[in-house]
């Protein structure tokens, strides 16, 4: 038989793993595979056991929250062997697993997971880290992991809103300077993100609409400060409602990007804490991990040959899509 070894985190979402763990193994046993089982003890834990027993299995499967899926994909780019991940999505939001159509559905999830078709996805590389689909900075980034599981189990995205409001105080502009693919931009910036990515926070279009999966590039989305909040809520919230340009937002894609301020600026890698930097330097994995989606249906990668005939071409310069204020 072929050998799984499966991570998950007990603790995601609201616990739903302990309900269905019988049947996800059963539907693991029934794909033909030797079910190896281990339940994370500890922030960090998924990376390790990735990295020491990965190459020993012919599948790692992983259940948990974004921050479950970001830990099993580091352990694995630090493995020798890499072999396929599936997915099965218990947390708050599940930005990846919905820009892959992975259900919430645990079991059919799991059938996905053993018999689903195998793609390569690009990474980012974020100093000496990885992250999978988004790292952020400013304004409300460290809602993610600083709401208490506990809290967001009961809770579930209202958790982020109620300890979001608590920060609306502490919004503060950074000086920082861009250096990316299509030329260098300093201002004042409020939030920052790179992902790569069709939802990030549970809002889609916030990246744009033209998004593949494994082309290379990242979209990066950066937001001005307004002179008034009430400004801002009305002028950013109509530009990720109906993907019009807006001042106060700044797109463009990107391969890499260097980020320099005078003062550490806090960063999250995935919707964990990813450190305090003065400067960070970003890259794009090109089709660095193998990930199982579902068949069937259509997906944003460029091998995709239905999908890329949807999307408008990649501009030959990312700066060309910037918008300046």
């Amino acid at each position: 038989m072929k050998k799984l070894l499966f991570i998950y985190n007990m603790h995601a979402g609201q616990k739903k793993i302990i309900t269905h763990l019988a049947d996800i193994v059963d539907i693991f046993t029934k794909g033909g595979y030797e079910v190896t089982a281990y339940p994370t003890q500890e922030s960090g834990d998924a990376t390790q056991k990735t990295m020491e027993r990965a190459g020993s299995f012919d599948l790692v499967v992983c259940s948990g929250g974004d921050g479950t899926l970001d830990e099993v994909v580091t352990g694995m780019m630090k493995c020798r062997k890499k072999v396929p991940i599936g997915y099965i999505p218990a947390g708050s939001t599940n930005d990846f697993a919905s820009s892959i159509k992975i259900p919430a559905d645990m079991r059919k999830a799991a059938d996905i997971a053993v018999h689903g078709r195998v793609v390569n996805f690009d990474m980012g590389a974020f100093n000496s880290d990885t992250f999978v689909y988004v790292a952020a900075f400013g304004m409300f980034t460290d809602v993610s992991y600083g709401t208490d599981q506990a809290i967001k189990n009961v809770f579930g995205h209202l958790a982020y809103l109620f300890e979001g409001i608590k920060h609306l105080s502490d919004i503060k502009p950074y000086r920082i300077k861009i250096e990316y693919d299509g030329g260098v931009i300093e201002d004042n910036f409020i939030y920052g993100m790179v992902s790569n990515s069709l939802s990030v926070g549970g809002i889609r279009n916030f990246v744009g609409t033209d998004v593949l999966l494994d082309d290379g590039y990242f979209e990066a989305t950066f937001i001005r400060p307004a002179l008034e909040v009430a400004a801002y809520n009305i002028d950013v919230a109509n530009s990720i409602r109906t993907g019009e340009k807006n001042a106060l937002i700044l797109n463009f894609k990107t391969r890499s990007m260097k980020i320099t301020s005078d003062e550490d600026i806090s960063w999250t890698l995935d919707g964990e804490y990813g450190g305090s930097f003065k400067e960070v330097e970003l890259s794009n994995l090109r089709r660095a991990v193998k990930i199982v989606v579902p068949y069937g249906v259509e997906l944003p990668f460029a091998s995709d040959k239905k999908a890329v005939a949807k999307k408008k071409a990649l501009p030959e310069l990312p700066g060309d899509t910037v918008t300046e204020g």
